[in-house]
């Protein structure tokens, strides 16, 4: 979510619209109000000087739309995720402006059986996007599976809701260079083809799957580099490095951590494959972000994943999560270097056209037919 709210928000900016982002002031080495890229970031000083886990943002909701409400009022209102619509939407109302949300991911409905992954969620976020969904102008979902779960789970209109597609910086992840391809890798680099995992280490990421299926693949096995760090688990990141041991490929997974954006990026474009074993993903931006690297993708059938990787053209989907089903669909690509060529030559022919300038024009066409809506009949 953060990567696409700098990144329209930027965007947006280069365009000529005067763009503010509120935040919470969560890290005390960084100013309350300044302007990045053109963009001006309010901190606001609610709840504590620091991180807090994503299920404690309730206790502070109320602060923040106060404080938001100090700041303006501005023309519109762009709520990412469902606190800060809660937030947001009575500001909005009190000011006469209308509310745009982007709910990024859905809350899975009570009473029902969760996926592998999946924790439950508060009834307050339950009911809060049930009414963001009722009562905001207009909704942007990130894919069409983001807006068909808005529209079942949450009752939300279709004809309020508009599918705006992520982007990617094409500079930043780009293939790499055909001569550097063709040589010998770097200097203390294993050899080995290599598989990337980038996420966040946690259950729904599906990591635990990309390590079975390695383990599926005979040897000598490509080595999986999982970038990504814990959200507050610790204990998960342990049990992979468990499972791995416990499969025999302890020496063939790369447990790196966070890593900047820079880093990602080179990282990727120096991978044979880039898998993403997500249990869910409501769009599924590291598999662009691979495809503007040049590299072929092998993703879950599941959710935004099925925009995000396009079945045999820029990568493989594979429709269940058997370990050796996904061990065949990356032998398949390790063993067929054209393939392999031709995926990843069209998944860059894709990213392109999918910039983050692209995106900034799509979401403020969505602006202006919310506030040409919002203005009184003459």
């Amino acid at each position: 979510m953060n990567v696409v709210v700098r990144h329209v928000c930027t965007a947006m900016a280069a365009l000529g619209v005067a763009v503010e982002v509120v935040t919470r002031h969560a890290d005390p080495r960084v100013p309350a109000h300044e302007k990045v890229d053109g963009v001006t970031v309010h901190r606001l000083a609610v709840g504590p000087l620091g991180p807090v886990p994503k299920g404690d943002h309730e206790a502070f909701m109320a602060d923040f739309g106060a404080a938001l409400a100090d700041l303006g009022p501005y023309d519109l209102l762009h709520s990412h995720h469902w606190f800060s619509g809660i937030a947001a939407l009575p500001v909005a109302r009190a000011w006469g402006v209308p509310h745009v949300q982007s709910f990024h991911s859905i809350a899975a409905p009570a009473h029902t059986e969760l996926a592998e992954g999946e924790r439950p969620e508060s009834p307050g976020r339950l009911a809060g996007e049930a009414e963001l969904a009722r009562l905001s102008d207009a909704i942007v979902a990130v894919s069409h599976a983001e807006a068909r779960t808005a529209v079942e789970r949450l009752g939300a209109d279709p004809a309020r809701i508009r599918v705006v597609h992520p982007g990617v910086d094409t500079e930043r992840f780009h293939p790499l260079a055909a001569a550097a391809h063709d040589g010998e890798p770097p200097s203390g680099e294993d050899p080995r083809p290599s598989l990337v995992v980038a996420a966040r280490l946690e259950p729904l990421k599906g990591v635990d799957l990309a390590i079975r299926a390695l383990a599926a693949l005979p040897q000598p096995r490509p080595v999986l580099r999982v970038a990504g760090g814990a959200t507050s688990d610790s204990a998960f990141v342990a049990s992979l490095a468990d499972l791995a041991r416990d499969l025999g490929v302890e020496r063939d997974v790369d447990l790196m951590g966070p890593l900047g954006r820079t880093q990602l990026a080179d990282l990727m474009r120096r991978a044979t494959l880039v898998l993403v074993p997500s249990h869910s993903e409501t769009y599924g931006l590291v598999a662009l972000e691979a495809s503007a690297s040049g590299v072929p993708v092998v993703a879950g059938e599941a959710g935004g994943l099925v925009e995000a990787v396009l079945d045999g053209v820029t990568g493989v989907l594979v429709p269940t999560r058997d370990p050796q089903d996904w061990a065949g669909a990356i032998g398949g690509l390790l063993g067929d270097p054209a393939q392999r060529a031709r995926l990843g030559a069209a998944g860059r022919t894709v990213a392109l056209r999918r910039t983050w300038a692209t995106v900034a024009g799509a979401t403020g066409r969505v602006y202006a037919d919310v506030l040409h809506a919002h203005e009184p009949a003459s």
